[in-house]
């Protein structure tokens, strides 16, 4: 029965870290607070459309594809699609890990791909080796 809990202990720990990330890099880049509705947090409606499109392709399973778009939105390495990019990690982050698994993803390629976004704009200081 400890070998079943072990694995849920893990991903429990990567969503806390992941949302405390998320959380912290928002609070000293944008000074900002997560407690905020994500549409809010965001300064125009373009930016708004956009998240909205990308958090229902997550909601309809289409979470690589989402994820591809982020990637391409953040190749230019503004500040407004970093913020996008760390909403949208914290919003797929709050999804069970059964959704995930059922849709081909899985807790630790959200954490993979918030490193290499944070990477891509030279935010360090935030990596774990666990």
């Amino acid at each position: 029965m400890a070998r079943k809990e072990r694995p849920m202990l893990r991903q429990d720990y990567v969503m806390r870290l992941i949302s405390e990330m998320v959380r912290t890099l928002l609070r000293l880049i944008f000074r900002i607070d997560m407690n905020s509705p994500a549409a809010d947090l965001l300064e125009n409606d373009e930016e708004q459309e956009t998240l909205q499109r990308l958090l229902r392709l997550i909601d309809n399973g289409e979470i690589n594809e989402a994820e591809n778009q982020i990637y391409q939105m953040t190749e230019d390495v503004q500040q407004k699609e970093l913020k996008l990019a760390l909403i949208f990690y914290a919003y797929l982050n709050e999804k069970s890990d059964e959704y995930l698994e059922q849709h081909n993803f899985s807790r630790e390629e959200i954490k993979f791909g918030l490193k290499n976004i944070m990477e891509r704009y030279e935010i360090h200081g935030f990596e774990e080796d666990s």
